[in-house]
């Protein structure tokens, strides 16, 4: 029997980091889609019903905060777990993202590019309890 193969969306504006987390994750085993504005990661939830987010704050056009905000609020993907990738690490920025329904916040600087796919393993079992 084979295992699961879990589709991770990640939404994030910077080159360079989204192509080194999708290969990170990709040699993980998880099926890796990606979008670089919000826009098009609402898009995607939509059209490819991810089994998790990574979403960064900072996208041109639409905000992190605002594409979480409009996940919740929409019964079809509400379900579907956020968790934000970003370099703001500002108490009131945590918060915000919790309050909307964040599963958790993890900021860029204090997280390991190794510890990415662990993490994601994580909010996925904790998913199927």
């Amino acid at each position: 029997m084979t295992e699961k193969k879990y589709k991770i969306l990640l939404i994030e504006d910077d080159k360079f980091l989204i192509k080194l987390y999708s290969e990170k994750l990709a040699r993980e085993g998880f099926d890796v889609l990606m979008a670089i504005t919000g826009e098009e990661g609402l898009k995607r939830v939509e059209t490819d019903s991810p089994d998790l987010v990574l979403l960064d704050v900072i996208l041109p056009h639409k905000n992190g905060f605002d594409v979480l905000s409009e996940l919740k609020l929409n019964p079809k993907t509400k379900k579907i777990p956020v968790v934000m990738l970003t370099n703001l690490g500002q108490e009131n920025d945590i918060k915000n993202a919790l309050d909307l329904g964040a599963l958790d916040y993890l900021i860029k600087t204090e997280i390991s590019i190794n510890a990415i796919p662990e993490k994601v393993r994580h909010y996925l079992a904790l998913q199927k309890k």
